[in-house]
């Protein structure tokens, strides 16, 4: 029974992936760079639910991810986030707790594929400052995995969040495995 169960899971995720459905199919595998785009993504989701220790961009995990773009403790670490699980799936870049140089030129592309970095605009700032990973598109719905938010998805959060952004508040989307074979 617990056989046949599984087979018909396989069997509707199958048609799901392939269909016109929302959410269905909008970004089929194969990815470009397919092996490295899915462990950035698991390396990214091993992470969810972690939390600052005060509230003060702080904690043990938090500074491990500051750490490792040679920031201290204390700083705004989403963009170090989005480096730290990068180094760990094994890219050497990027390395920078800078959200808006997570997003240069010569990165950008128009339509983003699992793995893929988002910077988020602030007027107020006049520049990105908020990035996070792409998980995957559902219609006009970006899934993100994203460090340093809350629920509420502010830019000063308290930790590791899978959000739901709408397209339109993202100004950017960057592939920083163009060109890599694996």
């Amino acid at each position: 029974m617990a056989t046949v169960k599984f087979l018909l899971c396989l069997l509707c995720t199958a048609f799901i992936i392939g269909s016109g459905l929302p959410g269905g199919g909008i970004l089929k595998p194969p990815f470009r760079n397919q092996p490295t785009r899915q462990l950035i993504l698991q390396v990214a989701e091993s992470q969810l639910g972690v939390h600052e220790a005060t509230g003060s961009n702080d904690g043990l995990a938090v500074e491990k991810f500051l750490y490792y773009t040679g920031n201290a403790k204390g700083d705004p670490w989403c963009g170090a986030f989005v480096s730290w699980v990068y180094g760990q799936a094994g890219c050497g870049q990027p390395r920078t707790a800078w959200s808006p140089s997570l997003l240069p030129l010569s990165k950008r592309i128009r339509k983003p594929e699992p793995a893929d970095v988002f910077g988020i605009y602030f007027p107020g700032l006049k520049r990105i400052a908020h990035c996070g990973i792409v998980k995957m598109q559902r219609g006009s719905w970006i899934i993100t995995v994203e460090g340093n938010t809350n629920v509420a998805g502010s830019r000063e959060g308290d930790g590791v969040y899978s959000k739901y952004r709408h397209i339109r508040t993202i100004k950017y989307f960057a592939n920083w495995l163009k060109g890599n074979k694996s």
